[in-house]
């Protein structure tokens, strides 16, 4: 009876599976155009979740040893039962292979049991809860049912009643794993993941890359939405992305608007756009909602608006202000869902479109269009405070090993003395630096997170002709903000340079015996990492390497390296001013305070002034070029720089 049961039941979910896939990609169609390698992303796409998956994964060794067993034997015994009992092949190698396969799972399915037993907030329950019994429904199913092809027991073992049960644990594993897995469920990530991987809009991100400049918008192309209104505004594969999202909850966990209690939580986010794609409410979410807004009142469609003019839309535009742009959820998501680039599109659309930026956001980017600056300061005031110092222009002298990029902390007066501590050093060192002067124009980078392309794209254009009338081998800026742009999103307009951040050129200085330091004479010291210089650009060793030649054993935050929490000052936050129930810098002030340290050392004007802003007592907030300008104890007289020494700096 199973022999003619089993390959019409194999037969009828896969058939099921095949036409589930068939529109679930016709789903992601109403997405537009990207081109993809797709041929070159198959061949990629196991590489991709074997090495690139699991370095994530693998960070909880839990979850990895229970994935490596689930997956893996799931993927392996899907394959074999689809041929030892699907196609019939009854052999003993084959059946012993599955046997081993669905042994592998059901140990996995086990942990996943356990997991689920007292989950960890950040999970989805719903039906996630039913996965591991799903799991073990299809393991065991198909490790009973090979007994005999393997031998291990004779061929008519068992009577009725175990053909019953057998066929039971059978269908309903199949109905998880083969049906669920493209018509919606808990595994719908596995087969819009494995996609995904091949897919993905950024494929750079794999093999050890790095890809973390905004993607530009075509403001030429007239019939290309400027942002995205609705779901089907996103590229297909963005929302084959979206349907990935396996709920662990990582990304929450690590949001801190979401830990201040703002209206953002990057899963819940991700689910919503799920639900656009498919049309429908979120009535259906099984996780942690939005803070103060509960589930269930959210709808849409993939043609659709997100955030609705009247009525009730998918999100709510005060979700997409809260983000700080920290990539903190990007960084910790399994799956390597964009969810930065998605928040990004959506407040495009809202600024480019609608002229909603809320709070100080559109008078901040009427600033950036009148004077250059987000504090609407006269451009002509950007070099007074540095009179006394007579810093070369690279107006006069035309040539120069390195331009100093000044930002806008040139207007305010904390970063001033960062900035001053900075040019002592170079001039201990014996740098041939120059600054634009007057000629240097806002970076962009904050227009840009608030969502104003057009300004972000003029102001990168014009700085980029400025640029490109002298001549100078990299550029340094104590900001990692503009460090960032100017390194990983002017190249899109043609702007191609090297570029450092002010401590990665302080540490090159130090190796180079460009500069001898005395011991630190401070207290205690942790260091606050950059979002834009850690999780953006990888940097998180040079600051350190700054501080130890210092003298400093660095006392490490919790939340330190690639898991730093967010000042809350980066993507526009500050001025957006979504409220929630405690303000992120605190957060972050209560993470210092718990190392007992009496200075924290940050390289960021961003942080500097979030961190600065939180009441006394606290901490001394420094940036590493004061303390190592603190601590130069000799100008040294610059020796002639060699060949490979100038390529270095």
């Amino acid at each position: 009876m199973l022999n003619v049961l089993l390959p019409l039941l194999i037969g009828l979910a896969l058939l099921l599976a095949v036409i589930g896939a068939v529109r679930r990609i016709r789903l992601w169609r109403n997405g537009r155009p990207s081109p993809v390698a797709l041929l070159a992303g198959l061949v990629a796409m196991p590489r991709r979740y074997l090495v690139d998956l699991h370095h994530v994964v693998a960070r909880d060794k839990f979850i990895s040893h229970t994935h490596v067993a689930t997956a893996g034997g799931f993927v392996l015994a899907a394959v074999l039962a689809i041929l030892v009992h699907g196609l019939q092949w009854h052999s003993a190698i084959l059946a012993w292979a599955l046997l081993l396969a669905t042994a592998a799972m059901f140990c996995g399915a086990l942990l996943v049991a356990k997991r689920r037993i007292n989950p960890p907030s950040r999970l989805s329950k719903g039906p996630w809860m039913r996965l591991p019994k799903s799991l073990l429904a299809f393991s065991l199913g198909f490790f009973l049912l090979t007994l005999p092809v393997a031998g291990v027991l004779p061929a008519e073992t068992g009577g009725w009643l175990l053909t019953v049960v057998l066929l039971v644990l059978i269908t309903w594993g199949m109905g998880e794993m083969f049906f669920g897995m493209t018509w919606g469920g808990p595994m719908k990530h596995a087969f819009a993941g494995a996609l995904h991987l091949a897919f993905h809009r950024r494929a750079e991100r794999f093999g050890g890359g790095r890809s973390t400049g905004l993607k530009p918008l075509n403001l030429d192309d007239v019939d290309a939405p400027l942002g995205v209104e609705k779901p089907a505004d996103f590229t297909w594969n963005q929302l084959l992305g979206f349907d990935a999202c396996v709920q662990c909850g990582r990304c929450e966990a690590v949001c801190p608007a979401y830990a201040a209690g703002q209206p953002l939580n990057p899963k819940k986010l991700i689910q919503d756009m799920v639900v656009g794609l498919a049309g429908g409410t979120d009535a259906g979410y099984a996780g942690s909602p939005y803070p103060g807004k509960p589930v269930g009142e959210h709808q849409g469609s993939p043609f659709a608006q997100i955030v609705a003019r009247e009525g009730q839309g998918l999100v709510d535009a005060e979700t997409l202000w809260s983000c700080t742009t920290c990539r903190a959820c990007v960084e910790e998501c399994p799956m390597m869902i964009e969810h930065v680039d998605a928040i990004v599109d959506m407040r495009r659309h809202l600024t480019l479109e609608r002229g909603q930026t809320p709070n100080k956001g559109a008078e901040v980017i009427d600033n950036l269009i009148a004077t250059d600056n987000p504090g609407g300061f006269n451009p002509g005031s950007r070099m007074n405070w540095a009179a006394d110092l007579n810093l070369p222009l690279l107006s006069d002298v035309k040539r120069t090993d390195l331009l100093l990029w000044l930002g806008d902390g040139a207007f305010d007066m904390r970063n001033q003395r960062t900035l001053r501590a900075f040019i002592k050093i170079l001039r201990a060192a014996g740098i041939n630096f120059a600054v634009l002067g007057n000629e240097e124009r806002d970076c962009g980078d904050l227009a840009r997170r608030l969502g104003d392309e057009a300004t972000f794209q003029s102001l990168a254009k014009r700085n980029i002709e400025t640029l490109s009338k002298y001549s100078f081998r990299a550029i340094v800026s104590c900001d990692p903000h503009s460090f960032h742009v100017l390194k990983n999103e002017y190249a899109a307009f043609g702007g191609e340079y090297v570029v450092y951040h002010h401590t990665t050129y302080i540490n090159q200085l130090r190796q180079l015996s460009k500069i001898k330091l005395r011991a630190h004479k401070g207290g205690k010291v942790t260091y606050h990492d950059p979002c834009y210089l850690g999780r953006y650009n990888g940097e998180y060793e040079a600051p350190r390497d700054v501080l130890k030649a210092l003298g400093i054993e660095v006392v490490e935050m919790e939340r330190s390296g690639f898991r730093s929490r967010c000042c809350g000052g980066g993507g526009g936050a500050p001025i957006t001013d979504i409220p929630g129930k405690q303000r992120i810098p605190d957060m972050r002030m209560d993470d210092i305070r718990t190392t007992s340290a009496e200075q924290v050392a940050v390289g960021c004007p961003q942080c500097m002034a979030m961190l600065e802003g939180v009441v006394e007592p606290r901490p001394q907030v420094l940036d590493i070029a004061e303390m190592v300008a603190d601590a130069l104890e000799v100008s040294l007289e610059a020796p002639e720089t060699s060949k490979a020494e100038e390529v270095s700096l």
